[in-house]
């Protein structure tokens, strides 16, 4: 076993001038291991670089005055303050539990409020998957999630996704030939990085076979708000399983420096995610919940009418970037109009193009991306690696333009 020494400086060494440091554990040794998710480039970039990097808000969409006034609100209350800088219960806010639960169509006691939608998932993966066991994942992936799966298990089978979200049919042929999981991870709506939306046939083939080989289905759904355009696939599959484990955030929608999600869980695992979290953090912030609930039920409109300027918004933007791309990139890329979310998936069309020089020539004309590589969980990284994600969000429509104008100049 490694350690970690300390010598002090004396005119002789000895056993009592040399002292020892416990290792960490083993567990803490594993998590700080390289696992391929680092820098991208080795470029410096510009002072005025644009950066499609992350899946963050936009700032024109966060409800700033409101919480400005419920936060006077609050601490000009001395009661209300007072009230706010206690303890609270594991679950979470009573009267935001139930909020949640109608818009979820479930039972308030099955939802639990958390410190956002990565605490969310790691409850849910310490409270289901057992140490070493496999767990189907998305290939592309969201790569937290699989720092966050490092917690149980490193063992996964990543399992294609397209424009249809999850390929169902993928997962149940490896079931079929022998293949046994503990649970299967997914991103259903507006997957990042891809773009894809699993349709409702989907989920309820993906329930089906969660019944019928015993796993656990950890439904990871930040950006379900954020639909623009198309059809909404809805939740009752998974919410009608036992099976099913929805996670879900404020962070896309009210800002992710709330910390605040919620899980919607199955009745079986409400009092095992309870004694987990007693061990852990205990409760989300009392003083976030307390701002939070004030905000949606004070107004049971209010949620809605903050999303709805917020969704064009992000329509406006992620068409920019699709119709920038056509234009000044004709045939270099094969997209699909996004009906949601945060990302664009471009793919491109001539395979000889090396994705990684490009990534480095458009940061020194200023357009940071992140390369589609980064997100393949499988050790095949070819197709991944065809693709940008590029990230609209937080980046005006001009901004947008001017980035593709940078990429092409990369061409």
């Amino acid at each position: 076993m490694t350690t970690i020494t300390q010598t002090r400086t004396a005119t002789a060494t000895s056993p009592a001038e040399t002292s020892t440091l416990p290792p960490i554990s083993r567990l803490s040794r594993r998590l700080s291991e390289p696992r391929g998710f680092g820098d991208q480039t080795l470029i410096v970039p510009r002072p005025d670089a644009i950066r499609l990097l992350g899946g963050i808000p936009a700032p024109e969409a966060l409800p700033v005055p409101d919480i400005a006034r419920v936060s006077t609100e609050l601490w000009t209350d001395p009661a209300a303050a007072t009230a706010a800088l206690q303890y609270s219960s594991a679950t979470g806010f009573t009267g935001l539990r139930e909020w949640i639960a109608r818009r979820e169509g479930v039972d308030p006691a099955r939802v639990v409020i958390t410190n956002g939608g990565l605490h969310g998932l790691s409850l849910a993966v310490l409270t289901v998957v057992e140490r070493g066991a496999t767990v189907a994942v998305d290939d592309p992936i969201f790569p937290l999630f699989l720092r966050v799966l490092e917690l149980a298990t490193d063992a996964v089978l990543p399992i294609p996704v397209d424009g249809d979200g999850l390929d169902v049919e993928a997962l149940a042929a490896r079931l079929a030939a022998g293949e046994r999981i503990g649970a299967v991870y997914t991103v259903p709506d507006f997957h990042n990085p891809s773009q894809g939306t699993l349709t409702t046939d989907g989920r309820r083939a993906l329930v089906a076979l969660a019944e019928q080989y015993g796993f656990y289905l950890l439904i990871d759904n930040p950006y379900r708000e954020l639909r623009f355009a198309g059809d909404d696939q809805g939740l009752r599959p998974f919410h009608e399983s036992d099976r099913a484990i929805v996670v879900n955030t404020f962070t896309k929608t009210l800002g992710p420096g709330w910390r605040v999600g919620w899980l919607v869980l199955p009745e079986q695992l409400v009092p095992p995610v309870i004694r987990l979290r007693n061990r852990l953090d205990g409760h989300s912030s009392t003083v976030t919940q307390t701002l939070i609930e004030h905000l949606v039920l004070t107004d049971d409109g209010w949620f809605d009418r903050v999303l709805a300027p917020a969704r064009a918004l992000y329509a406006e933007r992620a068409f920019a970037l699709v119709d920038a791309l056509e234009a000044e990139l004709p045939g270099a890329f094969r997209t699909v109009r996004p009906e949601g979310g945060l990302f664009l998936w471009p793919r491109l069309t001539d395979d000889r193009v090396d994705a990684a020089a490009l990534a480095d020539r458009a940061a020194a004309h200023g357009v940071l991306y992140q390369q589609g590589e980064f997100f393949a969980s499988g050790p095949d990284r070819w197709e991944a690696s065809r693709h940008l994600r590029l990230a609209y969000g937080d980046r005006t429509p001009e901004e947008l333009r001017e980035a593709v104008r940078r990429l092409a100049a990369a061409f």
